[in-house]
């Protein structure tokens, strides 16, 4: 089975509905954005920064889990300069994108290990790469999931489970979408093709990964040669 958190909006959706539609059993998340009402029964509201949320949602689903592939979508963002920053909304980030995603793949390695399956796919972004200004919370979140999946990794690799991170540039949907237009043309003219990404190059590299037995603990930058 496949779980998606923050899959009621920008890349969580569009991987969830691809799956949907290709027969997969499928559940997703979300907090704040209900999903569509065709796929509400495949979803539960969940706040992953609250082990508490986790721990009782999963409680509900465990009878489902088997052969699972977590695919970790659900993230939030605050900019703000560094000496400027709201404290609370810093660390806000830091709880969703990090500690969230940690919530998540804690409760879930018990399932894992006991199939001796498990593939966990994170993403991660250039964003905690190339050093933006405001952007101090959300890199340090992106960029705490490579520490994360190098020690997951080595803790499960006997265990048939794989743990990856997808470095993503600017994709032609999701958080993009917020930033105004003559900005978004800045950014374009510094990605070497001069365009944001297809989303289907983030579906097909999360298919490699589920069948890439051989790659644990690393990351993939998806970028178009942007550094």
């Amino acid at each position: 089975m496949i779980i998606i958190t923050g899959a009621s909006r920008g890349i969580g959706k569009f991987l969830f509905e691809k799956y949907y539609k290709n027969g997969e059993n499928i559940i997703g998340t979300y907090h704040s954005t209900p999903p569509d009402e065709q796929f509400i029964d495949q979803y539960y509201k969940v706040d992953i920064s609250d082990i508490n949320e986790v721990t009782a949602w999963i409680e509900i689903i465990k009878t489902e889990i088997s052969q699972l592939t977590l695919v970790n979508c659900a993230g939030n963002n605050y900019n703000s300069f560094a000496h400027k920053a709201d404290l609370k909304k810093w660390s806000n980030v830091i709880n969703v994108n990090l500690v969230g995603s940690f919530n998540v793949i804690y409760s879930l390695l018990p399932y894992m290990r006991n199939d001796d399956f498990g593939r966990i796919i994170n993403f991660s972004s250039i964003v905690a790469q190339v050093g933006i200004p405001g952007t101090s919370a959300y890199a340090a979140s992106k960029s705490g999931l490579w520490g994360l999946a190098r020690s997951i990794a080595i803790e499960n690799a006997t265990k048939g489970i794989t743990i990856n991170n997808l470095n993503l540039g600017y994709f032609d949907i999701g958080m993009i979408t917020e930033v105004p237009d003559k900005f978004q043309e800045v950014i374009k003219k510094k990605i070497p093709t001069g365009e944001f990404g297809d989303p289907e190059n983030i579906f097909n590299a999360v298919e490699f990964i589920r069948k890439a037995d051989y790659m644990n603990g690393t990351s993939i930058d998806i970028n178009a040669g942007l550094y």
